[in-house]
């Protein structure tokens, strides 16, 4: 069984006992639990429930594993050719890691 469901604007394909990097969650805290009420889709062994927009009932709770993990580097590169204009700037994303507890649907 497997949910699809959104957190913070983004959608993501949610088992129990899977681990999910979101982007960052403010204020939570290592070991809190949070739960998910927008779920979009439900998949029961084949019964394929979609909700309009969300599924009634549904809801997803996970664990906050560790509430600030940095992502890979992401390089932004800007250049105007034949202008001498070169800019290199850099960031890490950072992202809350959840394990998934339980689906409820």
């Amino acid at each position: 069984m497997y949910v699809i469901v959104e957190i913070n604007g983004q959608q993501f394909k949610a088992e129990a006992g899977k681990k999910l990097f979101v982007h960052h969650i403010e204020g939570a805290e290592a070991g809190q639990t949070v739960e998910f009420e927008r779920v979009l889709l439900v998949d029961n062994n084949g019964a394929i429930t979609v909700g309009a927009p969300t599924v009634e009932g549904a809801k997803v709770s996970a664990e906050v594993v560790s509430p600030l993990v940095k992502g890979d580097k992401v390089l932004v590169f800007h250049k105007k050719r034949r202008k001498g204009y070169r800019k290199l700037n850099g960031h890490r994303q950072q992202f809350t890691e959840l394990s998934i507890k339980e689906v409820i649907a």
